[in-house]
């Protein structure tokens, strides 16, 4: 995810105030930590989360508070147009669970 310049401490605010309701349906889709850094150097934003192996994450992209909450963020983000924001998957290169077992951190 990427923020827009000079807007690091506006997205802390936002999230200091991350609706009940956000936080809740996160949890009922099974999330189960959830943490976001900021990189001063390149405004790029990057998130760990970890959710049970039964979780329903899927369907939170349609649910209305979280696109009311994306909407709510557009303004400080880049984002698709539809207002999701712009999100690069990433390569595992390491999982020290795999170290020295010959076996690759590739999916």
């Amino acid at each position: 995810m990427i923020l827009r310049p000079g807007y690091a401490a506006e997205y802390r605010r936002r999230h200091d105030a991350i609706w009940p309701e956000l936080c809740v349906l996160l949890r009922q889709a099974g999330v189960l930590d959830y943490r976001i850094y900021f990189d001063q150097g390149t405004s790029h934003l990057f998130a760990t989360l970890s959710r049970r192996r039964d979780h329903d994450m899927d369907r939170l992209p349609a649910n209305d508070v979280v696109r009311r909450w994306w909407r709510m963020m557009a303004d400080i983000m880049e984002t698709e147009p539809d207002a999701t924001p712009l999100q690069e998957p990433l390569t595992e290169m390491f999982d020290l669970a795999n170290a020295g077992t010959g076996q690759s951190s590739e999916a």
